[in-house]
């Protein structure tokens, strides 16, 4: 689907109806604007709460500080790339 808008002296773009109704945006919602190239992709931001609980995490890896997690995935990534 292509739809166009124009751009307003503010910067500001409406998104069109058949966009939103597409990716079911509506008020109040927030959007992510992700640049490939020359040119702009739009996507709904997910909400993070609704996905409390879709994913298993082992006993053992419960109440891991934050800090610690993204340590041991940077290191397991630098070891994957060596």
């Amino acid at each position: 689907m292509d739809a166009a808008a124009r751009v307003t002296s503010k910067g500001q773009v409406t998104v069109p109806k058949a966009v939103r109704d597409a990716l079911g945006i509506k008020q109040g919602d927030q959007v992510v604007f992700r640049v490939e190239g020359n040119r702009a992709v739009l996507a709904r931001t997910p909400d993070f709460l609704s996905l409390a609980d879709t994913v298993r995490v082992p006993a053992a890896r419960r109440n891991a500080a934050w800090d610690d997690v993204i340590r041991k995935t940077r290191a397991a990534r630098a070891a994957k790339r060596h």
